[in-house]
């Protein structure tokens, strides 16, 4: 994993890396649990987890504010 430049002018020279991940058609709506998302929603967390070298603690299902799912409270220490 590459450090993130500090300034605008550090950007010039970044290169975007694309990848192609399989996706899913299931909803997400409504999920309570990781456990319910479709495989390819779970296995795309896990791949943004490795790219960004750091947990994902909450993962939104939906429009509402209860269509959420809380891995780890990131305010807990």
């Amino acid at each position: 994993m590459l450090d993130n430049p500090v300034d605008s002018e550090g950007y010039e020279a970044v290169e975007p890396l694309y990848q192609d991940l399989p996706g899913w058609k299931e909803s997400t709506l409504g999920a309570k649990r990781v456990e319910d998302l479709p495989a390819n929603a779970r296995a795309y967390i896990s791949f943004l987890e490795e790219q960004v070298g750091t947990s994902i603690d909450i993962i939104s299902t939906g429009p509402d504010r209860m269509e959420t799912i809380v891995l780890r409270n990131p305010f807990d220490s």
